[in-house]
């Protein structure tokens, strides 16, 4: 599971002690909610599915994906199940690929989601073996489903955005100025990273 309001309590007190920029945002619009999702390799499939997609769109193939599979649907059948199958239920070819990519590797036992490596790079190293899960996409399950407390998914835009507003930056910053406005941060990146979505479209900032 992600990290807990208790969690995110602590890490932006940490914080929020030493940037006084984040300390009055904190003020101003409170402390965020948790982001949880399941740990797991379901969790990633759906990633996938969501990909370039609306979120009714997602869900509406997911619901297509339980009813051929079953709810508690398996890597082995995923991979079992025929191209034109999955295609009814909405996958393209290119996401039957990332899919089978990601089954392939937990049957393989390649990746072990109840047992990731505990140094967080060597983690997204990992995830990143699997066709379409790029960087971002493994931060985010590292933070929202291992509730990983240091996770800080630079490249993401809203966390760009909302640290612009945060700090009263001149521009968007880019992912490596993203990444070393944060340093500081440490080991509490992941709660600031929740916070800067907490805050993106606020209208209190």
């Amino acid at each position: 599971m992600g990290l807990t309001a208790d969690q995110i309590r602590t890490g932006m007190d940490h914080v929020a002690a030493q940037a006084p920029a984040l300390e009055r945002a904190l003020a101003r619009v409170g402390y965020p909610e948790p982001r949880i999702r399941d740990r797991g390799w379901r969790t990633l499939l759906r990633t996938i599915v969501g990909q370039q997609v609306s979120v009714a769109a997602a869900a509406s193939v997911w619901s297509r994906l339980e009813a051929l599979l079953g709810q508690g649907m398996a890597p082995a059948a995923v991979l079992a199940a025929s191209f034109d199958d999955l295609r009814a239920c909405g996958l393209s070819r290119q996401k039957q690929g990332y899919a089978r990519s990601l089954c392939e590797l937990v049957e393989e036992g390649a990746i072990d989601f109840e047992a990731l490596p505990g140094d967080d790079e060597a983690a997204i190293e990992l995830l990143t073996r699997i066709k379409g899960i790029g960087r971002w996409s493994a931060e985010i399950y590292l933070l929202f489903a291992e509730g990983r407390p240091d996770i800080w998914p630079a490249g993401d835009l809203a966390v760009q955005v909302g640290l612009a507003k945060l700090l009263d930056l001149p521009e968007r910053p880019d992912e490596r100025t993203t990444r070393s406005l944060a340093d500081d941060w440490r080991p509490h990146r992941g709660s600031v990273a929740i916070f800067t979505w907490h805050c993106y479209n606020n209208p209190a900032l």
